[in-house]
């Protein structure tokens, strides 16, 4: 069968719009699991950071058993709508291009966005509930959304492989001024077969 991935992160930059360094946290990056049918799944997270919080606990891997409707269950019979987990990085993102959002507009933005990107209407109830309070009273978010800069320090080992791996990412930064930046276009992840979805994100601060 064919395997899909699809990673978007949704980046609020620097003012400068450009590369340059930050030093933000990775906060409740969650995991969902969807397989076909009720199957023993394992989630190995390979992190060039400082883990700061994980749950359940993080072995050297997460051991669950997953249901299609997306309930976990570990080992000594506890059930989990997700996988969680918190850490410390310094990583660098390309805030070439992205969206300067009013705070007022902030849910309205999210709503939509989170749709067209791939999430189930619950997924970015949950999403919008967790970071809106942070950014809607701030006068305007710049945004934009990476790849590799998550990926490549926040790596997934799934097994059994999934079909479909969507991974959103949000990390944010409030700017007192609008700013004009070049808007970019999402790519739509279209679900198949056993599907792993995350979200994530976090406050991107200047030195």
């Amino acid at each position: 069968m064919k395997k899909f991935a699809c990673v978007i992160l949704a980046v609020i930059a620097a003012v400068n719009l450009t590369a340059c360094s930050q030093e933000p946290n990775d906060e409740k990056p969650v995991i969902y699991l969807y397989p076909e049918k009720e199957e023993a799944v394992s989630v190995e997270l390979s992190y060039d950071g400082n883990l700061t919080c994980t749950y359940p606990e993080y072995k050297n891997g997460w051991k669950v058993t997953a249901f299609p409707d997306g309930q976990l269950v570990d080992e000594k019979g506890i059930s989990y709508n997700y996988l969680y987990w918190e850490g410390e990085k310094l990583p660098e993102y390309d805030f070439s291009q992205g969206f300067c959002i009013a705070g007022e507009d902030t849910a309205d933005f999210l709503e939509k966005s989170l749709e067209e990107l791939g999430l189930t209407r619950k997924e970015g109830n949950e999403f919008i509930v967790y970071w809106l309070p942070r950014m809607e009273k701030n006068p305007y978010n710049l945004i934009s959304f990476q790849r590799e800069s998550y990926t490549e320090h926040a790596k997934l080992r799934i097994s059994p492989e999934p079909d479909t791996l969507l991974r959103v990412f949000m990390a944010w930064k409030p700017l007192e001024n609008p700013v004009q930046i070049p808007a970019q276009e999402f790519s739509h992840c279209e679900r198949k077969g056993f599907t792993v979805v995350e979200w994530g994100g976090c406050e991107v601060k200047e030195k």
